[in-house]
C-alpha cells in the first residue's frame, strides 16, 4: 500500500491543541494508533480515509477553544508589558521583567508562568503602582 496522504498540516495543526501524553512524538504515535486501530503508528502509513477520520475525530474532541485562551492570555500579557514599561521596567530584557515579577509583592513568579487570572491581578497592581508614581511626581 503506497502513501496516500502527502500533506499532514491538518493533523499537526490539531495536534497542537491535544494535551500531550509524554512528548509530542509519543502523542502523535498514540493518535495514529487510535486512528488506524493499532495497525500502525506512522502517519505515512495511514490511508486517506483513516487520516481524514482521525482528523475529524480529533477536531471534534479538541476544538479551537484553547486558541481563545491563548489569545486572551496574549492580550493580557501585552497589557502588563505596557504597564511595566510605563513604570520603568526594561521590557526588552526578560531577566528584568522576571526579576520584577518574582517579587512576592508583585506576582511571586516568573512572568511566563502567569495564567490569565494572575495576569489580570498583576495588571491591577501595576496600575496602582503607576497611579502612585504619577501622584508622587
Amino acid at each position: 500500500m503506497g502513501q496516500e496522504v502527502t500533506n499532514f498540516a491538518r493533523f499537526y495543526t490539531i495536534l497542537k491543541r491535544v494535551p500531550l501524553m509524554g512528548d509530542v512524538e509519543t502523542t502523535k504515535r498514540e493518535m495514529v494508533r487510535i486512528g488506524t486501530n493499532d495497525r500502525t503508528d506512522s502517519l505515512k502509513e495511514m490511508t486517506c480515509k483513516e487520516y481524514n477520520a482521525l482528523c475529524d475525530l480529533l477536531d471534534k474532541k479538541f476544538p479551537e477553544k484553547r486558541n481563545i485562551y491563548l489569545e486572551q492570555r496574549r492580550k493580557r500579557r501585552s497589557v502588563c508589558l505596557k504597564l511595566l514599561q510605563k513604570i520603568g521596567v526594561d521590557t526588552t530584557c526578560w531577566a528584568d521583567i522576571n526579576d520584577y515579577c518574582r517579587s512576592p509583592r508583585i506576582a511571586g513568579k516568573v512572568f511566563a508562568d502567569l495564567d490569565i487570572e494572575e495576569l489580570e491581578h498583576l495588571s491591577i497592581k501595576l496600575r496602582m503602582i503607576l497611579k502612585k508614581k504619577i501622584d508622587n511626581e
